[in-house]
């Protein structure tokens, strides 16, 4: 019989041990599918009882989606497919309710997607959803239906624009970014509820609505949407010259403005304040950049003759 030296048996296990190890990370770092079974019914159940209270209200009783967006079924999956619950869970707690969002605890919003899961078919298992397993769980990969072209509409052309250039930045773009400048000032998460006016101004009782950070939402709406129609043909200057909606740089410093905007919203989505107070500066340094070369060339308000001239090619 063939003698096996000591040293020979310790190889053999090192490797063994290394070919485990190994074995086990790839596992770990394989994502976790919600149709194994990953919350309880228990857990589903304190979910339902939340939803009813907190969110039927705007999502349906059936989660099918009303004034707010489907909570279950395909339009759902499709726009959370393949995402972790943890993406979820926080949209939840940083978001929701809408009137009130951030209201919710994280427990809170983690038994909410345990009654999405249940409602959506998707199996219980003997154990709650925790916070441990959120980032490694993830919704079904799908794919979205292309939707289907309005009638009548047309990707191409734009109507023809009412206002001349100043009175469109006046009324979209002065507000909406004084919103974000004032950030530094006002932490949108500790914003105080305004009181109804009196006697009643529809101006003022429209701020009570929209407080903190869904003023701070829409206003990342606003200029992320509304800047393209900077750039509609047609527009002109204040001083009746057309507007530069042609030259490169309009259309370069307009792009930064769309991608600063874009950036504003992910972080007020995310409920980042930190984040906020750097793009607030730089939605300013942005902003400066086309003012000094379209509109600071002219008299008050930019009457004068040299509004949106410049020179050079």
């Amino acid at each position: 019989m063939r003698r096996v030296s000591v040293k020979a048996i310790s190889c053999v296990l090192v490797t063994a041990a290394f070919v485990w190890v190994f074995s086990a990370i790839g596992a770990a770092g394989q994502a976790v599918q919600v149709t194994t079974g990953v919350y309880s019914a228990p857990q589903a159940a304190r979910g339902q009882a939340l939803y009813v209270k907190e969110c039927a209200a705007c999502h349906g009783n059936k989660l099918e989606g009303s004034v707010g967006s489907p909570l279950a079924g395909p339009d759902f999956l499709a726009g959370w497919s393949g995402k972790p619950l943890s993406d979820l869970v926080d949209k939840i707690q940083k978001n929701m309710p809408f009137n009130t969002p951030g209201s919710m605890s994280r427990q809170q919003s983690i038994d909410l997607v345990a009654y999405m899961l249940q409602f959506g078919q998707f199996p219980a298992g003997r154990a709650d959803l925790a916070e441990g397993a959120l980032a490694g769980t993830v919704l079904p990969t799908v794919r979205a239906a292309a939707a289907a072209p309005a009638a009548g509409s047309s990707a191409t052309s734009l109507p023809p624009p009412v206002g001349n250039l100043a009175e469109f930045m006046r009324s979209i773009a002065f507000f909406n970014a004084n919103i974000i400048f004032n950030l530094p000032l006002k932490n949108p998460g500790t914003a105080p509820k305004i009181p109804l006016p009196v006697p009643f101004d529809y101006v003022q009782w429209g701020y009570t609505i929209y407080p903190g950070w869904l003023a701070v939402d829409q206003a990342a709406v606003a200029l992320s949407e509304s800047s393209p129609l900077l750039l509609s043909p047609g527009r002109k200057c204040q001083n009746g010259k057309p507007a530069p909606v042609d030259r490169a740089d309009f259309r370069q410093y307009t792009d930064a403005l769309v991608q600063v905007s874009h950036k504003i919203y992910a972080a007020s989505r995310a409920r980042n304040y930190d984040a906020l107070l750097t793009l607030a500066d730089d939605l300013n340094t942005t902003c400066a950049n086309c003012h000094k070369v379209y509109r600071d060339n002219g008299g008050p308000e930019g009457s004068g003759g040299n509004r949106c001239v410049t020179t050079g090619p």
